[in-house]
């Protein structure tokens, strides 16, 4: 269940946003400038808005009026951008270590676990440079995974692909959705795309 009812101001931009669905992969979508980033980055703590309230399952992450804003580190938030930001010093296995949190227990999320689910394992040696637009984003899934989050946030993540790349990881992103079971909150442009990958949409507009 994500419940959302927040005020969002940066600059001259001025935005009120209510959301209150128990959908496991809810998509935002609409214009460019319509504040979809902006509702990600509040929910994973990177924007504190103006006034409001943010609750995932019962877990309120921010409430202006109890003075309530949980530092980024412990909303246990998985963000998979548009663009993969993978480190290019590292290869595809110490890029997805890298994402890897203490904690105690289990994790919920192993490593081979995840590198099977999303098909990288012929990828762990290399450098992130040669990997193709898919493949990288791929490994930004895994390493967003092996943080041990208790949701998803996905800005984009097709965007910066071509149409047959594209096609090429929505499987994955079905597979993630199907196999992990993590509350998803999903932005694109794509009709099509959420379609596939979406059980409820909300449009900002």
């Amino acid at each position: 269940m994500l419940e959302l009812d927040i005020e969002l101001r940066r600059g001259t931009f001025q935005r009120h946003v209510r959301i209150k669905d128990d959908a496991r992969v809810i998509a935002l979508v609409g214009p460019s400038g319509a504040g979809k980033t902006s509702v990600l980055n509040a929910i994973a703590g990177l924007v504190t808005p103006a006034a409001g309230r943010i609750d995932v399952d019962g877990r309120c992450l921010f409430d202006s009026t109890r003075g309530i804003d949980v530092p980024v580190h412990r909303r246990r938030v998985g963000y998979v951008f548009q663009d993969a930001r993978l480190f290019p010093h590292l290869d595809v296995r110490r890029n997805l270590l890298y994402g890897r949190h203490g904690g105690h227990g289990a994790p919920r999320f192993g490593f081979d676990a995840v590198v099977d689910l999303l098909g990288i394992a012929p990828l762990l040696a290399r450098r992130t440079r040669n990997l193709s637009g898919g493949e990288a984003q791929r490994v930004a899934i895994g390493r967003a995974l092996l943080s041990q989050p208790s949701m998803l946030l996905f800005d984009e993540p097709l965007s910066a692909l071509d149409q047959a790349r594209r096609e090429e990881l929505i499987p994955y992103l079905q597979r993630v959705r199907d196999e992990i079971r993590l509350p998803i909150v999903y932005v694109s442009h794509h009709p099509d795309e959420v379609r596939r990958v979406a059980d409820s949409t909300h449009v900002l507009d």
